[in-house]
């Protein structure tokens, strides 16, 4: 369902990446033509090999992109929430979507059509440069990880999911894992068998998980087996309770 974008989802768009730089004039004419697009748990968005018509912009909720195999397996290429753009490049270029895009669970997405954003281009190349600038940007991201996917180990890539959900550096955490563990095992790039048994590895160092509920006792030693640290992290100072932790990191970092 389409409605007219909110003064709420106006602040969300002018502040993505896509837009940095620009003139508040200039982000104000691109998305003049944009829609608000409200979606149910698990609605396309686009599929795979259709004609780019618009680039997207999460306003709330989650969105994955995916690609299937001839077999119908998916493959996660990423998930985003609030403020993450996606399929910019090849509606500039007039091409074909290159993944599907679902709504992970109820979400609200703006809707930029293409064509104008073309023509607000050939008025203004400024507008080019800086969507040039978002993309490389975002091709960076992409690369590293598929990088980390590469030389991580399965726990090591939950430790450093887990960690990107913290708010905090160090000390007790507990959180909210955003959308179901097969989802979280698709974008992590491990079976949902693996990912079971990475959590429990992360027990280990008081990762305790219940449902959709994760508690994590010691975020800095968390933060070590994300990194692949084998020493102590500087700073943990003398507590004897710390000091256990990132001894049981340091062997858990052994065996990743």
């Amino acid at each position: 369902m389409e409605s007219k974008l909110t003064a709420g989802d106006l602040q969300i768009i002018a502040r993505i990446a896509v837009f940095r730089g620009l003139k508040p004039e200039t982000v104000e004419h691109i998305i003049a033509p944009a829609k608000a697009v409200t979606l149910r748990p698990h609605q396309l968005i686009f599929r795979e090999s259709e004609p780019a018509t618009a680039f997207f912009i999460v306003i709330h909720g989650w969105v994955k992109l995916y690609c299937s195999s001839p077999a119908g397996d998916e493959t996660v290429i990423e998930t985003m929430t609030k403020g993450g753009s996606f399929a910019e490049a090849v509606a500039f270029t007039g091409n074909r979507y290159l993944a599907t895009a679902e709504a992970v669970g109820a979400a609200r997405v703006a809707r930029i059509p293409a064509d104008h954003v073309v023509r607000c281009i050939r008025d203004n190349p400024d507008i080019a440069m800086s969507m040039v600038a978002s993309i490389s940007q975002h091709m960076s991201y992409l690369v590293q990880h598929i990088t980390r996917l590469k030389a991580q180990s399965g726990v090591q890539r939950l430790a450093e999911f887990l960690v990107s959900l913290s708010l905090t550096e160090q000390g007790h955490c507990a959180l909210a894992l955003p959308y179901d563990k097969s989802l979280i095992a698709g974008q992590l790039g491990l079976q949902p068998e693996s990912l079971s048994r990475a959590f429990a590895k992360l027990r280990t160092i008081g990762v305790v998980v219940d449902a959709s509920r994760v508690e994590v006792r010691d975020v800095a030693a968390l933060r070590q087996i994300a990194a692949g640290r084998r020493q102590v992290a500087q700073g943990v100072g003398t507590d004897s309770y710390l000091a256990s932790r990132c001894g049981q990191a340091r062997e858990l970092a052994d065996h990743v």
